[in-house]
């Protein structure tokens, strides 16, 4: 030990503790390279000749297999940076500087405390003291230095992996469906149920638009999907499980079942901690650091790949462009995701309320006022303009032919026959296993009993699987064959036409009745001045403009049409409130809220019109009921009857009822039918 060491370490350095920190960046170096450790842990020698006890040596050994380009995974680097930092330490010892830190920040982060705390430093090529201008100069070099050295043995690792990559060279674990050839080539799985699966799902991707329509298909035609076991005793195995829709997504965004090759699709990003993010957004194929379409065989075109991407992004629902359509959901807005406002050219917004039970959109542009506080641009009420732009594709669209028709009935048994496939390949491949458990179990010697009874158990097992398999094949193919009787075809061949009908159906969710619009209608741009303008643009450029006049509010809306109160007006002389209510729905008026009639409805409109009651047209025509008859010649109802059947008293029988009324009588005719005189 040198004389200028000797001179750096004062008595204030030996009264406290000597920190030795060891570590090896990976558990292989650990394991393999021991030399290194001995020499890392040889430098307690060094401190014993500086002068420290042993007891007052300590050795921070617990983050060996730890990197040191960052601390937030070494608890001992922290605990060592806490001990110098409440001046516990004299001296910390390391074999080189890359053994502390492999970034300029942690390394000159210690320098900086370490010269606050008189601390000394000391590695295999001296003793340094951080407050000295020249040791601080040098350590703060062989940092740099270290860090220099991580970068160039990245880069060079980093440099080779992206040449082979580049040329598609760089292997790596395939998804399920795709493997390895003898040569090295990727090839499509040879397994033709595996291969049928993954096209069954494209297919019913293609059909429906959606991936969660791809997961309730699959459901509802009882078809499981594969999935490959990575990890544990069944590494590689291929298992057949319900698909869900994560595994639908992520199928529908690999470019691989595109035959694409495809490197750097994620990004890693640096954390101020040192930890290293990987980051999964979606990263234009331009600027991947490889790829090569058309590489190798895959299950669908490159072209389909890129439709599917844009399918599933105008999919989803999380806030995005405002200029995106949304995708179709259940409300009865048919405008839903296709509203444009006229004014400032953002997607407007859906709205509901309800009102008697049934929902009414009402479209609404407002972005400013959610942002900024403003004024709602525009507030458009869309049952009026729904029932428009309806009438406007009734009238656009042209029946469907018999062709089409055909087409679609073509469609849907090939959809089926692909479906009777898959569902053949899963009996066949339980066949197999019957067949594989037959041969084991007469192959093995029948006095071994312990493999014999294990062997017999595991074909009994594979039969009653193969059983249940072929009664569930058996059960769906009698459910398929009953959707093309022969009733089903005369549905299918009425499309031909009765497209207004199929437009119109109540029980046709709102839904599909958005995705048949949305395969005519590209947007519709709304501007709400003098009236309400729709501009309509269809797919193919065609556009047509319509003008409807402002909406009147509820409460005029709801008033019931004149029409109707004449129509009361002139029953009123003849009928009571229960007979005009039968006979206003007999005739199928509707009140103004579009209800049925019932006695509360008629007697309602009868007070808001003022019109007279039936009692009141009665007294004005001298005319009154049976019950007022008795009451005012003061006898039962019975002898009212029996005095105008006797021709005594004059009754006028009403037109709708087997009611009689009678003339008011005068006090005379009173006194000659009853003999007694007035009172």
């Amino acid at each position: 030990m040198n004389a200028e060491a000797h001179q750096k370490v004062q008595a204030e350095h030996l009264g406290r503790n000597a920190f030795l920190y060891v570590r090896q960046s990976t558990l292989r170096q650990v394991r393999e390279n021991v030399e290194s450790s001995q020499r890392q842990y040889g430098l307690r020698d060094r401190a014993l000749a500086l002068g420290w006890p042993l007891q007052q040596i300590v050795v921070i050994d617990c983050d060996q297999g730890q990197s040191g380009s960052g601390t937030v995974e070494r608890e001992g680097f922290q605990k060592l940076v806490a001990e110098v930092s409440m001046n516990r330490a004299g001296i910390v010892m390391g074999l080189e500087v890359s053994r502390l830190a492999r970034n300029s920040s942690d390394w000159h982060r210690l320098l900086e405390i370490c010269a606050l705390t008189g601390t000394l430093l000391l590695d295999e090529d001296g003793l340094y003291d951080p407050s000295h201008f020249n040791d601080r100069l040098l350590l703060g070099l062989k940092g740099t230095m270290s860090e220099v050295e991580l970068h160039l043995i990245r880069a060079r690792l980093r440099g080779g992996l992206l040449q082979k990559a580049r040329r598609g060279e760089l292997g790596g674990r395939l998804p399920v469906g795709l493997v390895y050839g003898s040569r090295g080539q990727v090839e499509l799985d040879p397994d033709l149920q595996i291969q049928e699966s993954f096209r069954h799902l494209f297919s019913t991707f293609r059909r429906t638009g959606s991936a969660l329509a791809v997961v309730k298909a699959f459901r509802q035609e009882g078809l499981k999907f594969p999935h490959r076991v990575w990890g544990g005793v069944h590494d590689g195995e291929v298992v057949w499980t319900e698909l869900a829709h994560y595994r639908a997504g992520w199928v529908l965004s690999s470019p691989r079942y595109a035959g694409a090759y495809g490197f750097g699709r994620t990004r890693s990003v640096q954390l101020p901690g040192g930890k290293v993010k990987r980051t999964k957004s979606k990263v234009p194929p331009e600027e991947w650091y490889a790829f090569i379409p058309n590489a190798h065989a895959g299950y669908i075109s490159w072209e389909e790949y890129q439709e599917n991407q844009k399918r599933l992004e105008d999919n989803a629902t999380q806030y995005r462009c405002q200029r995106q359509r949304t995708p179709p959901r259940e409300g009865p807005a048919l405008l839903q995701g296709l509203a444009i406002c006229g004014r400032c050219g953002r997607r407007m917004q859906v709205q509901y309320h309800q009102r008697r039970g049934y929902l009414y959109p009402d479209y609404i542009c407002g972005h400013a006022a959610i942002r900024y506080g403003e004024k709602q641009c525009q507030h458009i009420p869309g049952h009026d303009l729904d029932r428009a732009i309806s009438d406007l594709l009734l009238a656009t669209v042209s029946p469907l032919n018999l062709e089409v028709a055909l087409a679609i009935e073509r469609e849907m048994r090939t959809r089926l026959d692909e479906v009777d496939r898959l569902r053949r390949q899963v009996v066949q491949r339980a066949q197999q296993e019957a067949e594989l458990s037959r041969r084991r179990y007469l192959q093995v010697d029948p006095d071994n009993r312990l493999v014999a009874d294990q062997l017999e158990a595991d074909w009994n097992s594979n039969l009653r699987a193969l059983h249940t398999a072929q009664e569930e094949y058996e059960q769906q193919k009698e459910k398929d064959q009953k959707i093309f009787r022969a009733e089903q075809r005369e549905k299918v061949l009425a499309l031909a036409t009765d497209f207004p009908r199929v437009w119109n159906d109540p029980n046709l969710p709102h839904r599909e009745r958005k995705r048949m619009a949305r395969l005519l209608v590209e947007d519709v741009t709304l501007q709400k001045e003098h009236a309400v303008v729709a501009q309509v643009r269809f797919r193919g450029g065609a556009q047509r403009i319509l003008e409807l006049p402002l909406p009147l509010p509820f409460y005029v809306r709801s008033r019931t049409r004149p029409e109707v109160v004449e129509a009361i007006d002139d029953m009123l002389g003849e009928h009571e409130y229960k007979e005009i209510v039968h006979l206003l729905n007999a005739r199928g008026l509707r009140s103004g809220d579009g209800r049925l009639f019932n006695v509360h409805i008629v007697g309602h409109i009868c007070k808001e019109s003022g019109l007279k009651s039936r009692r009141q047209r009665l007294r004005e025509q001298g005319l009154i009921n049976l019950k007022e008859m008795a009451r005012r010649i003061r006898v039962k109802v019975g002898r009212i009857t029996q005095w105008r059947r006797e021709g005594r008293i004059v009754g006028y029988r009403s037109n709708f009822r087997t009611e009689y009324l009678y003339v008011a009588p005068t006090p005379a005719q009173i006194a000659a039918l009853t003999g007694r005189g007035p009172r």
